[in-house]
């Protein structure tokens, strides 16, 4: 075991550490997409209470057992569960603390490298005079490597590798590298993110066209903090906001243990889990939620954002939206937007980096720039598939089984360990041990009891999600003998590509489009009598995805894609499989190095 003398340089860099791990791409494009696409108000009341019911657990159970196992020269979660119970087998279950951040990395700092490109182009003036059509297929032909946008060869391959360069070198730097960019990193995201949020507040109606005459950012803020009490009792609405949780606080990934192992034996970790939590909270709800929707909502009206939200929306359409504030103030925003999503992404990339080097340098006594250099190697390697082949699924399948299912599964089971094995008496103890705040105690029986028992409810949900994700109707059918029926985005229909399979029947059937052309046919006539305009603008949107829907079915191209998807996608779980059983073979050569030495953990 390496003697790991590495350690933070001070609380606030600890704490902004910490806050740049939590805040990052999710804050900003998935958290509005998932208020919008769960009916705005009626997602922050369950968003709120599972922030309090398992995020703030969560974050408390993760902190102290990176402490405890810090104190014990552990610094990844492996040999972290190890030391906290006993047998075997745990060792493996914290496999996933690791292969979680690698595969994770694979692919987010794609995403990461977007934003470099898109501060260039904002920069260069690449989308003046460009349409809102014109900006949504820059997008996909940026995505698409064999199309340049610049006249560079390759570009998304060219800035995919220099992001991952810049990730590797500040890795090298050590935690104090980390704890500088961090330090840099979070006021100006903060910063960054006041501007465009004052902008999307002061926006109103003023960004109505006669293409638009209903659009109004007021629109968009009155859907998203309108609560609806309904909510309350739609098991949907809950799953969407516990998995979120797991997005934006970055729990169940392993990054939380491995910073909070470098803290020192006594050191608080209550307030500085919690005002990171909150940190985070704030960077999302507050900053998160005036930015996107607002501004959209405020040029292309609620509706259109209601039926176009994606994770994509804000690259396909926010430079078009800014171009309408002038060239000069255009080029402005758009450094500062996805200045602000870089600077979101880096700080948790970085975080993903940390648990390998700490296991590495732990048990193989690796140094910084031979852990750092390897952990980029890696996912080169694997991120390439996501680069290469992204129009193919590989992307969705890594983001689906390491940045989703992963996190469940490892949450669930760390709680189970930290309340139940270790002990929520002695967990407590531990959490509490240096301690600038006296937490509520009864955050200790939330952990025991409804942390594990909500985690268990999302991994269940997510396993035998109900057709059309509507649990009330599925529910009523069992109760009427018809059996449950699973939706396609189930992890048991996921397995099997039902979804893809299914749409490759759809579009291979004769009756579909002519069915979708009637379809459009009445929408059309709807537009021509509907007299209220914003009842009209959603007509009209719903009659663009239509004739979206009526180009792609009619696409020769189409069926042979869904075929390259059943073909990719595959190898993509393959590479990932492959991933976790290398590193369960480095634990166990770990293992047996330790019990050679005479230090294995009992």
């Amino acid at each position: 075991m390496s003697k790991n003398k590495e350690a933070w340089g001070s609380r606030v860099g600890l704490i902004l550490a910490m806050a740049g791990n939590a805040v990052g791409l999710g804050n900003f494009l998935r958290f509005p997409v998932q208020a919008v696409q769960n009916g705005g108000g009626a997602f922050i009341i369950p968003y709120l209470v599972c922030f309090l019911v398992m995020g703030i657990p969560l974050l408390l159970i993760e902190w102290s057992m990176g402490r405890y196992g810090g104190r014990q020269g552990n610094h990844s979660t492996p040999y972290i569960l190890d030391t906290m119970a006993k047998g075997r087998l745990w060792k493996y279950i914290g496999v996933f603390g690791i292969f979680t951040n690698i595969a994770v990395a694979a692919y987010y700092c794609y995403i990461e490298s977007w934003t470099m490109s898109y501060v260039f182009h904002s920069i260069g003036g690449t989308f003046v005079g460009m349409t809102q059509g014109e900006v949504a297929g820059f997008f996909n032909d940026y995505v698409d490597i064999g199309v340049s946008t610049t006249g560079i060869p390759y570009e998304a391959v060219i800035f995919y590798l220099l992001c991952l360069a810049l990730n590797t070198w500040i890795l090298s730097r050590g935690l104090s590298g980390v704890e500088k960019v961090a330090k840099i990193g979070m006021p100006l995201l903060i910063l960054f993110g006041a501007f465009l949020a004052i902008r999307g507040l002061t926006l109103g109606e003023s960004g109505a066209t006669p293409e638009h005459p209903t659009a109004s950012a007021w629109d968009g803020l009155n859907f998203l903090w309108t609560p609806e009490f309904d909510s309350l009792t739609n098991p949907k609405v809950w799953m969407a906001a516990a998995g979120q949780i797991f997005f934006t606080l970055s729990v169940g990934m392993g990054t939380i243990h491995c910073y909070a192992a470098y803290v020192r034996s006594k050191d608080d970790i209550a307030l500085n889990g919690v005002a990171a939590g909150f940190m985070n909270e704030f960077v999302e709800v507050v900053l998160g939620s005036l930015v996107v929707i607002p501004i959209a909502a405020g040029y292309l009206g609620i509706a259109w954002v209601q039926e176009n939200a994606s994770f994509g929306m804000a690259f396909q359409t926010m430079p078009y939206l800014f171009q309408q504030w002038g060239t000069t103030l255009a080029a402005i925003a758009g450094l500062f937007w996805f200045g602000l999503l870089f600077f979101a992404g880096i700080t948790s990339s970085l975080a993903m980096g940390t648990p390998w080097m700490g296991f590495m340098r732990d048990e193989f006594n690796w140094g910084r720039s031979k852990g750092a250099i390897s952990f980029g190697l890696i996912v080169l390697a694997l991120g390439m598939p996501t680069v290469l082949f992204y129009n193919y699924g590989v992307f969705d399948e890594y983001d689906y089984w390491a940045g989703t299912v992963s996190l469940v599964v490892f949450a669930l089971l760390e709680t189970i360990v930290f309340a139940w094995i270790f002990g929520v008496d002695k967990g407590w103890d531990e959490i509490n041990l240096g301690a600038d705040i006296k937490l509520p105690v009864v955050f200790k029986y939330v952990i025991k009891w409804i942390t594990p028992m909500l985690l268990l409810f999302v991994f269940v949900g997510s396993l035998i999600t109900p057709k059309g994700n509507e649990w009330q109707e599925q529910f009523t059918n069992l109760g009427n003998g018809k059996g449950w029926e699973l939706d396609n985005s189930s992890i048991i229909k996921q397995l099997s590509n039902a979804g893809i399979k299914a749409e490759i029947v759809s579009a291979q059937d004769p009756a579909t489009l002519p069915a979708l052309q009637q379809e459009a046919e009445e929408l059309r006539a709807s537009i021509t009598t509907a007299t209220d305009l914003k009842e009209k603008a959603l007509l009209e949107v719903r009659l663009e995805k239509k004739m979206g829907r009526i180009n792609q079915v009619s696409d020769p191209g189409y069926i042979d894609l869904l075929n390259k998807k059943l073909t990719y996608i595959p190898i993509a779980r393959f590479i990932l499989l492959a991933l976790f059983l290398g590193l369960a073979s480095l634990v166990y050569t770990a293992y047996k190095i330790r019990v050679k030495q005479g230090r294995n953990t009992p």
